[in-house]
């Protein structure tokens, strides 16, 4: 069985998750997992699919509660799950949300003290230990990358979306196959696909030096743009569903070295109560005008990124990200998704805060932040 080996153990291809799934349960230990997932997933017909394949030895429990964000009240409610269950172990099934929710319930099945001492801003890396019980991700949507990324994204109880951060949330294994992804409705294919598009395209222009993170982005930014609205428009086609799913795991590897302003402002509104808003629809959205506040400075990378995307070199890298979202009829304005001039006063200087800002290129204020939210509103 072919074995990708960088961040973690990666199982990548069409139809392998009875396999892997078998080989992984066996090389972790596995006996007593808590299945993490949403209602969605089960309802599409892919946690039996999980059950099915789970070895004989193997006694699952499903928790189902994940949010399309995840709280820190939905991970405290699947920690008792685990715990009742007298779990060993985790499998998080699904889209990102949740993936990070069965990092963080892992986190806290581990580790005392409130989950929010652990947050990055909180100056929680340090904090987190190599103790996390063996956690096994299973993507169903190609976006969010979870399945190979150090962070865990939680909204906390006061209403702040922050990132646990640490080589140790790197989920043991990922099982990556492109047969999970057909069900996925056209929005979130869309969606999600822009969410990978982004991580390639905010990893290559960040500050962080990292040769090899930047290769890993272009060859992922050229899978997402030659295969995004083709997924999009014919989800069953699996050969575009593959390389969607090469594109996402491209960009979570690659995003080690950071990303920007994008994810800072995105972090931002989706941990605002009163939206719901999904991530990847939101990058989107927020991309060209990230592009362009950014291009004083980096804007010599940009020809790169044009020519991943099979675009002239001179061309304008940022209409092009708009063009495509249109194409793909995604919201084109926040207001579109029910974000208010309120939002953005409340959003703005969280943003600045965000891990994410750290990195990107140029340097952002809550002024630069407010300034960007409204020329997206």
């Amino acid at each position: 069985m072919p074995l990708i080996t960088y961040l973690n153990r990666v199982h990548f291809g069409q139809n392998i998750l009875p396999e892997a799934l078998v080989a992984e349960c066996r090389e972790l230990s596995i006996r007593r997992p808590l299945i993490v997932t949403d209602k969605g997933v089960a309802g599409a017909g892919l946690v039996t699919q999980v059950l099915d394949a789970l070895p004989a030895n193997v006694t699952p429990t499903v928790f189902d509660g994940t949010p399309e964000n995840p709280t820190e009240k939905s991970c405290e409610e699947a920690l008792r799950a685990y715990w009742e269950n007298t779990c060993d172990s985790l499998i998080g099934l699904g889209g990102g949300s949740a993936m990070d929710l069965a990092k963080a319930v892992a986190l806290m099945a581990s580790h005392d003290g409130p989950l929010s001492s652990y947050m990055a801003i909180e100056g929680g890396v340090a904090s987190i230990m190599n103790v996390l019980p063996p956690l096994i991700a299973i993507p169903t949507t190609a976006g969010t990358g979870s399945e190979v990324g150090r962070g865990a994204l939680i909204v906390l109880n006061d209403n702040r979306k922050l990132g646990a951060l640490s080589p140790y949330l790197i989920p043991k294994a990922a099982i990556c196959d492109p047969n999970l992804t057909v069900s996925m409705p056209r929005f979130l294919t869309a969606a999600t696909g822009m969410d990978a598009l982004t991580h390639c395209v905010e990893t290559y222009i960040s500050r962080a030096i990292n040769p090899p993170a930047d290769g890993i982005a272009l060859e992922g930014l050229r899978r997402a743009a030659r295969s995004i609205k083709r997924a999009t428009e014919h989800g069953d086609d699996i050969a575009a569903r593959e390389e969607m799913m090469a594109a996402a795991l491209n960009g979570a590897l690659a995003f080690q070295k950071g990303l920007g302003a994008v994810h800072a402002m995105s972090h931002a509104l989706g941990g605002l109560a009163g939206l719901k808003l999904h991530h990847g629809a939101l990058n989107a959205i927020l991309l060209p005008h990230v592009l362009r506040f950014n291009k004083p400075v980096v804007g010599e990378r940009y020809a790169a990124l044009n020519q991943a995307m099979g675009l002239d070199g001179d061309a304008d890298t940022a209409a092009a990200i708009a063009e495509l979202t249109a194409d793909l009829n995604l919201p084109m304005k926040l207001s579109d998704l029910g974000v208010a001039d309120s939002h953005i006063e409340a959003a703005a200087p969280l943003a600045e805060r965000d891990h994410t800002n750290q990195t990107n290129p140029r340097k952002a204020t809550a002024n630069d932040y407010s300034m960007l939210l409204r020329q997206a509103l």
